[in-house]
């Protein structure tokens, strides 16, 4: 016979093949934890909707009215829409939409005779969690409740005050010495009175009591909880200029692209290491912090963001160490607009689920997260962006939150959105806020315009690039060698400036300081004295001062008069000719030689390869000390130690090991193949598997037993019995090839088998 849950998740499945393909589509959209099925396998949808997992991950998506009105279903059991809304204490025409969206969901399907029901494991999942009554189901022969109202007018005050304890923590509770069969004019103590008139029933096994559901709903006045589930708690809101709040959030729009293009420039040219964990150093994070002049926080938002954005990456360097280094996408990015590059960047940072406020601070180990740890993140945390910034965007332009009580109700109302999710959600809104801040999402604790489009999913470049600045094309040189921006400089004249020049400081209008070491940057990347100058002469509206071209000279008239180069070896000889034959020898190509003086040639191979290649071309050289005279060498000789026999290794014992259990595993498993039955054995009761038990310990013969552990997972052991004591069976597993325990309850067959032979 069919149970009632297979009986359910046919009537489900039914529902789904009469569903259109639209409709389907929207519940695998609203579901991602479902894995799509088969067009035609719609039975399968219906299992893959009561696993726990897919379950739980659907409540958290729910809202506190929607795990209310399932909390409703729970109590009132197989019932109608009109007495959900009966029992819930909101507006009816919010219940309905409610039904609708959890049948659309597959969290609620319509039985055969059209009333409604929770499909099977809700009630599990739901539990004590936000959203949960703390009610019981109602009994299956509940009586009406005008009936429940009369028996509960009966009680004492002491009865009523126990009864309304029971129900407040859960519905349970001990009988102690009431006695579980009276009359009500019997009743002698609280507890008696409330068993008399079934308000308390007792519970099979363990002598609890139970107070059902429609006596917690009496208690309640009809309803499953006391006040309305319907109504978002408000966010305290303060007045604020509309256009002051776009022009404070686009000024931190625009200083975050800056701070990513210019700690992205940096390493670009001096690259901080990998840690072997996979994060960056704290002595690296310390030095961006430095560079772009903010504090750790700031830092760690800039270097998380350009990590998921694709603009930051690894790589090994000429030393095959890891290093953090921009990727290919960063040349690409940095060539668009303002606007544009970071739009790119709060996509990024909306569905990245990385936790850079953690980054400083100490894990339960102690230790310090560093930024850019793969483990630094969770799942919840776009969820808490998205749900701050839809929460920001209910309030109209003009309206901010308030001080000291405005981010408190915010968080209060991304809970009620979300009741299901981490109890870390007020320090995540709070990141949320704080980031959101720093990436010119919010200004003064409201959304930006430009932001409100990102919200509705529209491109907010259009929006975002009136408020910013235009860039201009020029700077304006000053006696004091310095060079003044009257505003923010094109992306290429300003890396060109930083090339030649050193920021002094930033702000509305960046000065840079030429030096002599920031005129020799730009020489050793290849510019000439006449490129200096036309640069120079072409970004200034102001004449080029005396001094800067003095410097320029200067500089230039000393460059390159010390020249570096790369050698491994040297050969020096009193023979110029010699050393002149052998730099020509045709053989001699390979060997690096260069003639630096008449009497001495240098080569970019190591000496212990030069020596044999040199002799190999005939000549006889000798190794030179450092102090000039002639080193003399003799090979080592060189030894190892013999070895000590210490007998087999851990590693052949292990596959010695490994090798007999599964010898005695096959050996086993044959045993069991040959007594195997042709039809199915029945299984036993956990009495009769006692005694078949008993009777092999007596008789000290090996039994098959069929075995179900803990995750329902049914299998056959051969065992030799020794002991049962706790509906514990202590037996020797033939398969492990050690004794085991074996819980009696899980025991479904046991079978004597033929000695082995």
């Amino acid at each position: 016979m069919a149970t009632r849950d297979d009986a359910g998740f046919r009537t489900l499945a039914d529902q789904l093949r009469s569903w259109s393909d639209e409709r389907v589509a929207r519940l695998l959209t609203a579901r991602p934890d479902l894995t799509t099925p088969a067009p035609h396998d719609f039975g399968q949808l219906a299992s893959r909707a009561a696993v726990r997992a897919s379950l739980s991950r659907a409540l958290d998506t729910l809202t506190r009215l929607e795990l209310s009105v399932l909390d409703a279903l729970v109590v009132a059991g197989q019932t109608t829409a009109a007495d959900v809304r009966s029992i819930i204490l909101a507006e009816p025409a919010a219940v309905d939409a409610t039904l609708g969206r959890l049948v659309d969901l597959a969290l609620v399907w319509h039985t055969r005779d059209g009333g409604l029901r929770v499909l099977s494991g809700v009630a599990d999942a739901l539990a004590s969690g936000p959203g949960a009554s703390g009610l019981r189901p109602r009994s299956a022969d509940a009586p009406a409740p005008d009936v429940v109202a009369a028996r509960l007018a009966e009680v004492s005050p002491a009865a009523r005050a126990m009864l309304e304890h029971v129900v407040d923590a859960g519905g349970e509770a001990t009988g102690g010495s009431a006695r579980l069969t009276v009359l009500p004019e019997d009743a002698a103590t609280p507890a008696e009175e409330l068993i008399a008139r079934r308000l308390l029933l007792p519970r099979t096994g363990g002598g609890l009591l139970v107070a059902p559901g429609e006596v917690g709903l009496a208690l309640r006045g009809g309803r499953t909880t006391t006040e309305p589930v319907d109504v978002v708690p408000p966010i305290a809101v303060a007045e604020r200029s509309a256009a002051l709040v776009d022009r404070t959030a686009a000024g931190a729009a625009f200083e975050i692209v800056r701070q990513v293009e210019l700690l992205l420039d940096q390493w670009g040219a001096h690259p901080p290491h990998v840690l072997r964990s996979g994060g960056l150093g704290v002595r690296d994070l310390k030095a961006a912090t430095s560079l772009l002049a903010v504090d750790e926080q700031r830092a760690a938002l800039v270097v998380e963001t350009a990590s998921v954005a694709g603009l930051l990456g690894h790589r090994a360097d000429a030393d095959g160490n890891s290093v953090w280094v921009p990727t290919d996408a960063f040349d690409a990015w940095i060539a668009e607009a303002p606007a544009a590059r970071w739009a790119t960047l709060v996509r990024a940072w909306l569905e990245s689920p990385r936790l850079p406020g953690l980054v400083g601070t100490r894990d339960p180990a102690g230790k310090t997260w560093n930024a850019l740890a793969p483990e630094l993140a969770s799942y919840a945390m776009a969820e808490a962006r998205a749900g701050t910034l839809e929460a920001l965007a209910s309030l109209p332009p003009g309206q901010v939150l308030a001080a000291g009580t405005g981010l408190p109700s915010l968080v209060e109302q991304v809970a009620w959105h979300r009741p299901r999710r981490p109890r870390s959600r007020a320090q995540q809104v709070a990141w949320a806020m704080s980031e959101a801040a720093a990436f010119g999402v919010v200004g003064l604790d409201a959304l930006a315009s430009y932001a409100r489009v990102l919200v509705a999913g529209d491109d907010p470049v259009p929006a975002l690039a009136g408020l910013l600045p235009e860039p201009v094309d020029h700077v304006l040189i000053q006696a004091d060698l310095t060079a003044v921006a009257p505003g923010p400089l094109e992306a290429a004249l300003a890396r060109q400036l930083q090339l030649v020049a050193d920021v002094e400081s930033r702000g509305g209008a960046t000065v840079y300081r030429f030096t002599p070491g920031s005129v020799r940057r730009a020489l050793d990347v290849g510019w000439t004295a006449v490129e200096v100058h036309a640069f120079l002469d072409a970004v200034s509206r102001t004449p080029v001062p005396q001094p800067l071209t003095y410097l320029v000279d200067d500089t230039v008239r000393t460059f390159g008069t010390v020249r570096v180069g790369h050698a491994e070896a040297f050969l020096r000889a009193d023979d110029e000719s010699a050393l002149s034959e052998l730099l020509h020898h045709p053989q001699s190509r390979g060997l690096g030689l260069r003639r630096i003086a008449p009497t001495v040639l240098i080569s970019t191979i190591p000496v212990e390869v030069l020596l044999p290649r040199l002799r190999d071309l005939g000549v006889a050289p000798v190794v030179e000390s450092p102090d000039g005279t002639v080193q003399v060498l003799r090979p080592d000789v060189l030894r190892a130690r013999t070895p000590k026999d210490r007998g087999p290794s851990l590693r052949s014992v292990r596959g010695s090991a490994r090798v007999a259990s599964v010898v005695a595993a096959i050996r086993s498993g044959d045993r069991v193949a040959a007594v195997r039955p042709t039809t199915p054995a029945t299984p036993l009761t956990p009495s009769g598997a006692l005694a078949a038990l008993r009777e092999a310990i007596e008789a000290r013969v090996t039994v098959l037993i069929g075995y179900v552990d803990n995750q329902g997972v049914s299998s056959e052991r051969v065992v030799d019995p020794r002991t049962i004591e706790g509906g514990s069976l202590q037996a020797y597993d033939h398969r492990a090839d050690d004794v085991r325990a074996f819980a009696v309850h899980r025991i479904t067959t046991v079978r004597p088998l033929s000695p082995s032979p």
